[in-house]
Order: C-alpha cells, then sequence, then structure tokens
C-alpha cells in the first residue's frame, strides 16, 4: 500500500512531455471568459490570478460552470477555502429546465474541512446524495490541508470515476447516470445566519480530454475500496471477487414463492429494475407470499437496496428453513428488520427496541444512532455472515453484530417468539428470503458473495 502511494505521489510530479502536450487550460488567469454563474448569488472574481468564491447570504448554491460540456476527461485545479465553509467541483453537470427548472445537479468532488474530513468524497448534487463518503476510505482522510493550497485530481473515464488529494487517492466509483456535462465550482449556500464574506480559491485549472488511459493514475492493485452505483450490475471487480447478482433487474429467475415451487403470479412485481411487493392489508405472508431464493446459502456477505413506503413493515431473512412453517404467516429464519420506525406500530413492540429498522428481529434491538436516510429514499442493507459470527449494516454503518449457535444465543432465543421452532437459526445452509408483510417496499440491487471458502 506504501509502495502504491509513493508511486502515485510520483506520479503527480513527474513531467511527461507527452500528457503535458494534452493538457487544456480552463482558467485564463485574468477574467471569466468561458465560464457563467449558475443558479445562486454568490459572487467570482479573478484576483491575481485566482478564481475567488464569496458567500452570501439568503442565496441557495452558487456554481461557476464551464460554458462547454465534457465527457471523459482528467480534471487538475487547485483550492483553498476558509475554516468552516464547505465548498465542492462539480462535473458532468448539468442544468436542464426539465429538472427542477434549471437546478444544479450531477457529481461532486466534495471539499469540507470540518472535523469530518471528507474532501475527496463524491456526492451526487441535488440526486441521490452521497454515493462515496470518506468512511469508506478513512485513511484519506488526511489528505487535505488546511489553510493551504490543495490539488485535486478527478478521472472521468467512461463509467469509472476517481479522485485524487494531493496525490493521495481518495473515491472510487462506477456509475453510469451522466455520461456528460458542465464542470462547475461551488459557493455553498449560507442561509441567513451563516458567515457571510467567507472565501473559496481556485487556481491552475486545467483539463485533458486525450489518452486518457495511458496518463490514467489507476494501478492494477486495489489501491482502494470501490463502490458501484449502478442498478442490477456487477464491475468488473465485483466479478473478480466473487459477487453474484441475486436480482437481474428483469426477471424473477433465481427466486420462488416460500411455500410454492414457482413464483408468486400476483403481488410481486418487477418494474424499471425494481422487485416491488404490492401493498395489501398489512398481513404477514398473506397475500403475494415470502419469495426465497432457490439456492441456499452458509457463508456469505449480502448487500440489498431497499426503500419502503409510509408505515411499511418488511424484512430480509436469512437461514431460512422453508420446511419449519408450512401453515400461515411467514417462513422461518434470522430476519434483519425493514420498517418505518416513526409510523408502524411494530416499532414500539418487543423488547428495547429490537424490532425496529436494521434489527435482529425480535431478538437483537440496532444501535438508536442509525444512519437511515429516510422513507421513499434508497437506502443499502448488507448482512455479513462468517462462521456463526453475524453482521447487519445499514448504509455503511455496522447496526447489529452477534454470534450464534452458542449458549448465550439459544438463552436469548428461549425469550423470544422464535422459542418453539426447535434450532432457530442454528442451520448451516437456507435461503435467503423477501418478506411480504402487506406493505409496499422495493428491492434492487441483491447481491451476495459466497465467504465459505474464503
Amino acid at each position: 500500500m506504501r509502495k502504491t502511494f509513493l508511486l502515485l505521489l510520483a506520479a503527480m510530479f513527474v513531467t511527461n512531455s507527452y500528457a503535458e502536450e494534452k493538457w487544456t487550460s480552463l482558467f485564463n488567469g485574468k477574467n471569466l471568459r468561458g465560464w457563467k454563474v449558475m443558479n445562486g448569488k454568490a459572487e467570482f472574481k479573478v484576483i491575481n490570478g485566482v478564481i475567488v468564491g464569496t458567500t452570501k447570504r439568503n442565496t441557495p448554491n452558487t456554481f461557476l460552470a464551464t460554458t462547454k460540456n465534457y465527457g471523459d476527461f482528467i480534471l487538475e485545479l487547485e483550492f483553498m477555502v476558509d475554516n468552516g465553509l464547505n465548498s465542492g467541483i462539480q462535473f458532468r453537470s448539468n442544468s436542464l429546465k426539465t429538472y427542477r427548472n434549471g437546478t444544479v445537479h450531477g457529481y461532486q468532488f466534495e471539499i469540507d474541512p470540518s472535523d469530518r474530513a471528507w474532501t475527496g468524497g463524491i456526492y451526487d448534487e441535488q440526486r441521490r446524495g452521497w454515493l462515496y463518503d470518506m468512511e469508506n476510505n478513512p485513511s484519506a482522510k488526511t489528505a487535505y490541508k488546511p489553510a493551504e493550497w490543495n490539488k485535486v485530481r478527478i478521472e472521468a473515464i467512461g463509467n469509472n470515476i476517481r479522485t485524487y488529494v494531493n496525490g493521495i487517492p481518495c473515491a472510487d466509483i462506477v456509475d453510469e447516470t451522466t455520461a456528460s456535462g458542465f464542470i462547475a465550482l461551488q459557493v455553498h449556500g449560507i442561509g441567513s445566519n451563516g458567515k457571510e464574506g467567507q472565501n473559496v480559491r481556485f487556481r491552475n485549472i486545467r483539463i485533458m480530454t486525450e489518452d486518457l488511459l495511458v496518463n490514467s493514475w489507476n494501478t492494477p492493485d486495489k489501491v482502494i475500496p470501490q463502490l458501484n452505483c449502478m442498478d442490477n450490475k456487477l464491475t468488473e471487480r465485483e466479478e473478480a471477487d466473487g459477487w453474484k447478482l441475486l436480482f437481474d433487474g428483469k426477471t424473477s429467475t433465481g427466486w420462488r414463492g416460500a411455500k410454492m415451487a414457482t413464483f408468486p403470479t400476483k403481488g410481486w412485481i418487477i418494474e424499471d429494475g425494481v422487485l416491488k411487493i404490492s401493498k395489501s392489508d398489512g398481513r404477514e405472508s398473506a397475500n403475494a407470499g415470502d419469495i426465497v431464493t432457490v439456492d441456499k446459502y452458509s457463508e456469505f456477505e449480502l448487500v440489498v437496496d431497499f426503500l419502503i413506503t409510509e408505515g411499511a413493515n418488511s424484512g430480509i431473512k436469512y437461514y431460512v428453513d422453508c420446511d419449519l412453517n408450512k401453515g400461515e404467516g411467514s417462513a422461518i429464519g434470522c430476519e434483519y428488520q425493514i420498517l418505518d420506525d416513526e409510523k408502524h406500530p411494530d416499532a414500539k413492540l418487543g423488547v428495547k427496541g429490537n424490532r425496529t429498522l436494521a434489527s435482529l428481529y425480535d431478538l437483537i434491538p440496532a444501535i438508536q444512532n442509525k444512519p437511515f436516510k429516510g422513507v421513499g429514499t434508497w437506502n443499502r442493507a448488507r448482512i455479513v455472515a462468517k462462521g456463526n459470527k453475524i453482521e447487519h449494516w445499514l448504509n455503511g454503518v455496522l447496526c447489529v453484530s452477534y454470534e450464534r449457535n452458542t449458549q448465550m444465543w439459544r438463552a436469548l432465543v428461549a425469550y423470544s417468539k422464535y422459542k418453539n421452532w426447535p434450532n432457530f437459526g442454528e442451520m448451516e445452509y437456507g435461503n435467503i428470503l423477501l418478506q411480504d408483510h402487506g406493505d409496499e417496499v422495493w428491492f434492487k440491487n441483491i447481491k451476495i458473495k459466497d465467504l465459505k471458502n474464503q
């Protein structure tokens, strides 16, 4: 890892004459020719060869955007920001009358001088929110230098986007939402009570649009974690790591009803790359019924993106034994609870919140300050089962950790609703289940990695 970082730093300073010929300056150091102000009323000026953006009260985010759009490119520039002022660099961004009446939206390189230290992360402005925050790569939090000029590098080549701060790799995503757009410098809105007159400065802005692959800093090593932001697709790295899609976004292949040999003919809908369970009467597995994977799994890492409607209840179960309960109700297995904690009464039942979102249902409560993005918004569940140790994650934060097949586990089960089911949760293999609880819930990006032989 250290050797790779040193190579990247060296690449930043060693002059490649061929690459230098490919750079085009986006800022002439004298005026804002080739740029235009958008959305807000914060001020941009050129002072001593530097673009200076200054905060202004009661105006939204203001952007100084290129008049030209760019698709694939390598962008470099330097910035310095006053302490406490959030900012960013838009790229592959757009302003369309058909989208929120011209609001600037698209990818943003984050400039964050706060203690959170997410400079170098990738934010999707006015769309999906965070795509790659620096909790995914905490070692890069120290790349930003306060009160100094910092060098930015953004590589947008095909569906792969990488960011660097002062030569240190920060973010790495694969996404196909937007292929082209303008580049823009941001002065963040400060509302009515923010500090007016704070500055963010930019200089030495240049771009390369040819011979990008030979000039990319990408290395064959997996330098930092890469996040897949595409729907129902795997990246090359995921395929090489052994990930498998459980839902292809188009068909029910690989799934069946928990209490039938085929996929349900009603209730479950596949539409626009999303698997939806329709709303019925709120009862457990009484309409379409639960669905389970055809295959069974032992040790695994499972990722599921879910969206809940207001007041909804559902769940992701694992180590499911479809033969345990052939009567009314849901199939039996360990459950990652999916719930609108604010509106569904189940959140107040159970013991100490063990029926709330991300909890091990009726057994272990999730942490209190879990990062739920809200009803009507996509959230990511992650379940890691390695040996007898199990983890529940929500949007990148560990919410539950436990060990099954122990004396403590059996004591916990004995005081739960599962006490009458023999050897509950102690199966070596079981199905993965998506629950029908009579409420509308959406699922996508369902993928699994077999950890049995790792």
